[in-house]
């Protein structure tokens, strides 16, 4: 049904939020400007959700959309308004995102570590390269050249041995047609009101889940669990509901990924990042939860078929 939607123009994903303020409360006149903006390099706007009342930190996402959001178009009047129910909530493109207020941080401090303020480390460096020979003859030696890193790592400062987890942040890429024949339209800055998404886009869960994800924790947590360290994953609702079924565990004890799955209220111009969930799960079942599909029938398939041969 979606699909069916999203050809006939009646629903589309377009832009959530854009530099930290929600697409729906932006003025065409600021539309066009940040619009313009939109060329060679990165524009020097401040990441809302980085950045601190004394220390501004650039965006460094091309575009500088935070998120996706589902809209409608209706058929009769062409009247555009976010979608209905969870296809109009924030789909995070930007790991950014998950940052703001460090509310996240807080969040995972206090289950993991017991503290609301751990010690925030960021992209320490986790896997070293396995080079082939060495000088001394060797038939395998590690290089000292980095080549895995874990997003952040959360200390408790105050506790004598470290007491740690480690944190990964999981945004979503989409597929379809890219963001500039959005901006093009929005240069012209001549609408009032929501415009309707220009082309066909959609939230890809399957490369970011499967083939992004999965490899990184099937990589890092073995290695964790064997230290006696946690890792938290960090993902929004959207996200987290597009996967398959995760097994969970009913202790923290028994747990070695914890998914901190968020959400977004709008609150004005801005929307809010809140605590959806915690979900405590293994390894094993992360993996199978990720994985999780089954092939449409013949009939489906033939249909996709059909649909692509030229007319």
């Amino acid at each position: 049904m979606p699909e069916r939607q999203e050809r006939s123009g009646t629903f589309r994903y377009g832009i959530g939020e854009w530099y930290g303020t929600v697409f729906t409360e932006i003025p065409p006149s600021e539309r066009r400007r940040l619009a313009e903006l939109q060329g060679v390099g990165l524009p020097s706007i401040a990441c809302p959700f980085r950045s601190s009342p004394d220390t501004p930190v650039p965006c460094n996402k091309r575009g500088g959309i935070c998120s996706l959001r589902g809209y409608e178009r209706d058929a009769g009047d062409g009247t555009v308004k976010v979608a209905h129910g969870r296809r109009g909530g924030f789909c995070t493109l930007c790991p950014e995102r998950f940052q703001e207020g460090g509310r996240i941080f807080r969040w995972i401090g206090e289950t993991l570590l017991d503290t609301p303020s751990p010690a925030i480390l960021n992209e320490i460096p986790f896997l070293e390269r396995t080079a082939k020979g060495s000088d001394r003859g060797a038939r395998h030696s590690l290089s000292r050249e980095g080549v895995g890193k874990i997003d952040h790592v959360l200390v408790d400062a105050n506790r004598d041995p470290l007491h740690w987890c480690a944190v990964e942040m999981q945004a979503v890429y989409f597929s379809g047609t890219g963001m500039g024949l959005e901006f093009d339209r929005l240069r012209a800055g001549t609408e009032e009101g929501i415009p309707f998404p220009t082309a066909v886009r959609r939230p890809d869960f399957r490369s970011s889940g499967p083939k992004r994800l999965m490899p990184q924790l099937e990589i890092k947590v073995p290695a964790l669990r064997r230290w006696g360290k946690r890792m938290a994953v960090v993902v929004d609702r959207m996200f987290f509901d597009a996967i398959g079924d995760i097994a969970e565990v009913a202790d923290l004890s028994s747990a070695d990924i914890i998914w901190f799955v968020v959400d977004f209220a709008p609150a004005g111009s801005r929307a809010e990042i809140k605590l959806d969930s915690a979900r405590f799960t293994t390894l094993e079942s992360t993996v199978e939860g990720l994985t999780a599909a089954r092939p449409v029938s013949l009939g489906v398939f033939e249909s996709r078929i059909r649909a692509k041969l030229p007319r």
